[in-house]
Formats: structure tokens, sequence, C-alpha cells
């Protein structure tokens, strides 16, 4: 019986032993888990601020370049309403008309400006202060020197985009249109 005594001791030692290296334990493990899950949502919360600001730079790049190309078709549709048949050709008018500045012809734009997001859209001069009638630009159409001239013009259309309709794109085209003299 003393043997079987002596070994419920010892037993009954070496569980309250393995029970306050468990409860020791517990804690250190608490603690260490909690500063790597910290150190993980630290981790995480920068990668997410990383991926949404490159979201928002690829969504201002897309806006930009959807811009432009709506700016362009703008000024296409604008030139084709112009020598359009049965149009009004502000091209073909006589230089002094744009002495006094630029033709606005932004009611000419129809499909291109659902939206309402060109805000202008004119023909004017181009390079012509003295507002002087000049000979054509080189050619390769055969002609009689002196015979015609030309209208040298810019045709500009500036258009609105991005977030609250803040940033502008401005497209300028060269038209020279002959005339006879």
């Amino acid at each position: 019986m003393v043997k079987i005594s002596k070994v419920k001791k010892q037993l009954n030692h070496y569980s309250q032993s393995l029970n306050k290296s468990r409860n020791k334990q517990r804690g250190v493990v608490l603690v260490v888990s909690l500063v790597f899950l910290v150190a993980l949502t630290a981790v995480a919360s920068a990668l997410m601020l990383n991926t949404t600001t490159d979201m928002k730079m690829s969504g201002a790049s897309e806006a930009k370049v959807v811009a432009n190309e709506e700016a362009f078709g703008a000024t296409d549709e604008l030139i084709f309403r112009q020598i359009g048949p049965g149009e009004r050709n502000d091209f073909a008018l006589p230089i002094v008309n744009y002495a006094n500045g630029d033709s606005d012809v932004l009611a000419d734009l129809v499909q291109s400006n659902t939206n309402n997001d060109v805000i202008t859209a004119t023909i004017g001069l181009a390079n012509n202060q003295f507002v002087l009638v000049s000979d054509c630009p080189h050619s390769r159409s055969a002609s009689s020197t002196q015979v015609f001239t030309c209208n040298v013009l810019r045709v500009q259309v500036t258009k609105v985009y991005g977030r609250n309709q803040t940033s502008t794109v401005q497209v300028n085209a060269g038209i020279a249109q002959q005339l006879l003299r």
C-alpha cells in the first residue's frame, strides 16, 4: 500500500506541475498570436490602400483617354457638319468675318454633346492676327498662280471630364479652305 500511495502522490504532483506549465503557456501563446495578428492586419491594410490608389489612378487615366477620344470625335463631327450637304459652311466665309473673334458653333454638335460636356466649339483664325488673306499651303493640286486663296482656320473643341467635371481637354485642328479670288 505504501507504494500505491507513493505513486498516487507522484502522479498528483506531476499533474499539478503540468497544469501550472499549461496555464503559463496559454498566456504566452495568446500574446504571441495577438502580435502576429496585429502585424498581419497592418500589412493587409497597407496592401488594400495601395490597391485602392492604383484603381483610382487607372480610372482617372481611362477617363482622360475617353475624354480625348470624345473631343476628337466632336471635332470630326463639327468639321463634317460644316462641309456636309445642305449645311452652312463657316470655312468658306470671308476672312473678315473672323476679325471680331471666333465663330461659336457649339450648337452644331448634336451627337457628340448629349451630356453637355463639350463646353466650347469654335472656328477661328489660326496665326493670323492682322486678318490677312493668305495664299494656300503647298498642295498637289495644279492651279494657276493667284487664282486661289485660303482661309487657314482653327477648329477648337473644349470638353470637361472627370469627377465633378473639373478637368478639361482641348483639341485644336487646322483647316485650310481653298477659295477663288
